[in-house]
Parts: structure tokens; C-alpha cells; sequence
């Protein structure tokens, strides 16, 4: 599937955030998402919740385009974000910004990179910047606000393999919101944190979501799911095994199905939790 041949003019507005028809994705020879269907409407916060091996990263690739589908003979299988199949990584980027392990893996190896270059190349979806990147006074500025926005303006100068699991995530969400984009896609944003350091990520995480930015947060911890995210996407064996409300998915039956024992769930203030029983 070509995307070096697509207009660059934006989608409407209220164009669904992502809407995925039968895709089915090979990862070497095996079946990693089976027919996989899933719609989440424009402004809706939404949690991807499953076990390891349900598909969670697979399906991050394929809206981060760094996957594709299987063609069916059908037509279906198709991907669409904010309304288009096809998209410049560019400009889905100016529409959607990610935090994925893979980006992490990026942006901390050799050569070292600054923290504040990291955020700015953010706009040119690259490792860093280089004497071929304009860096105008604008995404200076813009950079600056995303570091302030996520309480990480006091690492500006570090060099990012220098910085904790905790402001790592920071800046790498900074990174993802210099283009002030509709929506941020989180996948397992919370790994490696200390109970603090996680609880302060999700409180950082909360503001953006009520400052308008559309979160969609890929995770197999009801711990990390957002009050207010109220809609959820529980995935098992690479299929939708329920998606609707928080009221409807966050039960003790479809957590239990999903994960392969006993879950109990349980409301702790405007968080849930789950335990084996």
C-alpha cells in the first residue's frame, strides 16, 4: 500500500479517530491480529486493554503504519485513521502523536541526543535534528510549551540516556505533542515505573486529555486506566473479545475471560484495580 500519493489536505474534524475492518496481521508465521474490527469515535479517550500475546503492540504498529494487513479477497481488512487509508507518516504524525517502546529505542541510542532536540525533531518524525532540518522560532516555541505542558522544562539540556524511566516518558510525550495533535497514542506508557512515578505520569496524562488532546492508551494494567477514559477495548488471541463503556468492559466476567483466570475488579476513588482471586 502506497501512502506517497495522498493529498495532504487535512481530514474533517469530526472524522472517527480510527476504524479497522477484518485486518488481519502476519508477525513472521503467526497470526498476531485475526480479522480484527474495532471503530473509536473522534474526542473518545479510550483504553486497549489485554494479556501480553493479545495483540496490543501488533495493532500500535499498524496505526503507527510501521505494519500493514493482510489483503482479503473480500476487500475488507482495510485501516483507517481519522477517515483515510492512506497517510504521508508526516502528516499523520501532525494528527497523531505515539509513545511506543520502539520510539524510546530510538531516540536513547548512539550518537547521544539532547533532550530538547529530541522534542523538537518531533516535527520531522526523525532521530534528532540535522543541518538539513529548518527548525524555525515557531517549533522552538511549540517545544518549549509541550516540555512545560508535561512538567519536563527542567531537563531541557539533559542528554536523554542520562534520564530516569519517569522523565524519559515525559519528554518522549513532549516529543509527541509539538504538533499539538488531535490524539496521542500511549502504548504501555507506564513500564518500568515506580508506584510515584507512575502515579504522577498518569496524573501529567490526565491534563492533556483535559486540555483536548484525544488519548488512546495501549496497556494490560486497569491500574493505568484514566478516569477519564470511559471506554474500553478488551482484546485476546489478536480478536476484540468486548468493547463499549467502562461500566459495561471493567467487570469482573471479561477481564476474567480475557486474561484466563479468576479477576476481580475493584473502584479505589476514581481508579479501578484487579486482582487475582
Amino acid at each position: 500500500m502506497s501512502i506517497d500519493t495522498v493529498s495532504h489536505e487535512l481530514p474533517a474534524p469530526d472524522a472517527a479517530l480510527l476504524e479497522i475492518d477484518q485486518a488481519s496481521v502476519m508477525q513472521g508465521e503467526q497470526l498476531a491480529l485475526d480479522r480484527l474490527t474495532l471503530r473509536i469515535a473522534a474526542g473518545q479517550h479510550t483504553a486497549i486493554l489485554g494479556p501480553n500475546g493479545s495483540g496490543k503492540s501488533t495493532l500500535v504498529k499498524l496505526v503507527a503504519r510501521q505494519l500493514y494487513p493482510l489483503a482479503h479477497r473480500d476487500g475488507s481488512g482495510t485501516v483507517r485513521i481519522f477517515g483515510r487509508e492512506r497517510w504521508h507518516v508526516e502528516d499523520l504524525r501532525r494528527l497523531l502523536g505515539i509513545v511506543s517502546p520502539t520510539i524510546q529505542r530510538h531516540c536513547t541510542g548512539d550518537p547521544p541526543l539532547q533532550v530538547f532536540d529530541a522534542v523538537v525533531s518531533g516535527f520531522f518524525a526523525t532521530r534528532g535534528v540535522t543541518d538539513r532540518h529548518l527548525v524555525n522560532a515557531s517549533m522552538r516555541e511549540h517545544a518549549r510549551q509541550a516540555l512545560a505542558h508535561i512538567g519536563a522544562s527542567h531537563l531541557t539540556e539533559r542528554w536523554m540516556e542520562s534520564l530516569s524511566s519517569g522523565e524519559l516518558q515525559r519528554v518522549l510525550i513532549a516529543r509527541a505533542l509539538v504538533h499539538r495533535p488531535r490524539a496521542l497514542l500511549l502504548d504501555e506508557p507506564s513500564a518500568g515505573l515506580d508506584m510515584a512515578s507512575r502515579r504522577e505520569l498518569l496524573e501529567s496524562l490526565r491534563q492533556v486529555a483535559r486540555h483536548g488532546t484525544t488519548l488512546l492508551l495501549v496497556t494490560h494494567h486497569v491500574e493505568e486506566i484514566l478516569p477519564e477514559i470511559d471506554y474500553l477495548v478488551l482484546l485476546r488471541g489478536g480478536c476484540v473479545l468486548q468493547q463499549g463503556s467502562k461500566a459495561e468492559v471493567l467487570g469482573d466476567r471479561a477481564l476474567s475471560s480475557a486474561f484466563g483466570a479468576n479477576v476481580q475488579v475493584t473502584r479505589h476513588g476514581d481508579y479501578y484495580a484487579a486482582a487475582l482471586s
